[in-house]
């Protein structure tokens, strides 16, 4: 057995004395197919999932090379393929080239973000580029992040944190005040927190989508006089369905005020806040507690990539550090698995920074330009008489037939998706205010105003 082991070592694991000529092979062999399969995107559409795609399980006996790289390029014809210039179904944008190169590294390092000795150049990289991030959107000294596989990890590692600083614990009496039309994590989030749906209170919207302050001062009076204490205010930064990003200038003031975290969504429109790009709304960021920020949503980089960032970096260590008694502790420098809800973490800091290293701010703001210069080219060419449109000052435009009832609105946009579907369009069509909407979400780079114009020729027909 041992001998077998020996001689198999070399295919199973990279080799620490030799050549690794078979992982050269194989992964020149996994690019060329992978490369193919871009190249390929216009062919097979944004989505050509065959429902007869065979899932086939491991076996007794290990699969052959031949074997496994036929199911690679099965699989691959059966996934949803977001370099496709249609694909402007959801915020998952054509994956950025260096992107790429960091998750292969990331893989191959195979190390761990738990602890500063499983990962000491990543362990130092991501605190850094934390700060990068931190400092950019005008947090001070002391501010800092944590990296987490997705934004709703990072909101939950925020609220797990705010209420650990309010001295809350489980009561059953703190609340979570969010905006009506704020992202169906936080519905995640208080049930993992022990609360149920009573303790997420919903605030009202205006006619533009964002949070109505009027309502929100309203809400916390009726919260004080029923004795609620609140974990957080959250203040959404780019909402699912249109995009509108709430007054956080007026919401900080207000959790100044009454000595309240305020917590920002800024899954969907944070990144705007590292730039100078001119975004309605976007004002006021660097008074939040928190904020979460998912660079994976327009700008390209390799899922999962959401950080939170905080005023206060001592916020994080004191809600969740545990001491690691089975690690060793390098002396200024904490254990990154002691800074959030997650433990074990892949390097995946790695395709951010390179992602970012090889675009730099010039290049992140040609990216975000172009997705708002595509917005705005949809809105201004859509039929305003035929169509109800709502969109905010981000990326995202839903839209629906005006006079439409919202028993129809379902099949109209069910029949609408497939026909568009059939023409290489993937849109999505959300739940609204009890209309169905179909949904654009300009944040493809590959998608032409010719693409565009293509499009609203389908929905004209």
């Amino acid at each position: 057995m041992t001998e077998d082991l020996n001689n198999k070592r070399d295919i199973y694991f990279p080799s620490y004395n030799g050549t690794n000529d078979n992982l050269i092979n194989l992964l020149n062999r996994a690019t060329q197919i992978l490369c193919e399969w871009f190249s390929k995107a216009e062919k097979y559409g944004p989505l050509p999932f065959d429902e007869n795609f065979n899932c086939i399980m491991p076996e007794d006996d290990g699969n052959s090379a031949e074997e496994l790289f036929s199911e690679i390029k099965s699989l691959l014809n059966n996934s949803f393929n977001p370099v496709h210039p249609g694909s402007l179904a959801h915020l998952d944008p054509p994956p950025l080239i260096f992107s790429i190169l960091g998750d292969l590294i990331a893989a191959g390092l195979n190390n761990n973000l738990l602890a500063y000795e499983l990962s000491p150049s990543i362990t130092l990289l991501e605190e850094s580029l934390c700060k990068w991030f931190a400092k950019k959107i005008g947090f001070n000294d002391l501010s800092g992040g944590i990296a987490a596989s997705g934004g709703t990890l990072s909101n939950l590692n925020a609220l797990i944190a705010a209420r650990h600083n309010a001295g809350l614990g489980s009561d059953p009496n703190s609340v979570l005040l969010v905006s009506e039309d704020a992202h169906s994590s936080f519905i995640k989030c208080t049930r993992i927190m022990g609360l149920d749906e009573s303790n997420l209170v919903r605030v009202k919207t205006d006619n533009k989508g964002c949070m109505d302050i009027n309502n929100l001062r309203k809400t916390l009076d009726k919260c004080s006089i029923k004795n609620k204490k609140i974990i957080a205010i959250v203040a959404t930064l780019g909402t699912t369905v249109r995009g509108a990003i709430d007054p956080i200038k007026e919401i900080s003031r207000i959790c100044q005020e009454r000595n309240i975290w305020l917590h920002i969504d800024g899954s969907i429109g944070g990144i705007f806040a590292v730039t100078s790009i001119p975004i309605e709304g976007l004002n006021s960021v660097n008074q939040a507690n928190s904020i979460t920020i998912n660079p994976q949503k327009i700008i390209g980089i390799t899922k999962t990539s959401s950080l939170l960032l905080v005023s206060d970096m001592s916020t994080l260590e004191n809600t969740f550090s545990t001491g690691l008694p089975y690690i060793s502790s390098k002396e200024n420098i904490t254990n990154r698995g002691e800074m959030g809800i997650q433990g074990s973490r892949p390097a995946e800091v790695i395709k951010l920074w390179l992602g970012l290293r090889f675009l730099g701010l010039k290049g992140i703001e040609d990216i975000l330009k172009s997705s708002i210069k595509r917005k705005d080219f949809f809105i201004k060419k859509i039929s305003k008489n035929k169509f109800e449109i709502c969109s905010g000052p981000l990326h995202i435009v839903s839209f629906i037939p005006k006079g439409v009832l919202p028993k129809d609105s379902d099949s109209w946009t069910k029949n609408k998706v497939n026909e568009l579907m059939r023409n290489n369009f993937m849109l999505s069509r959300p739940k609204f205010k009890d209309n169905y909407y179909l949904r654009v979400v300009m944040g493809n780079y590959n998608t032409s105003e010719s693409h565009i114009e293509e499009l609203l020729k389908f929905l004209d027909a």
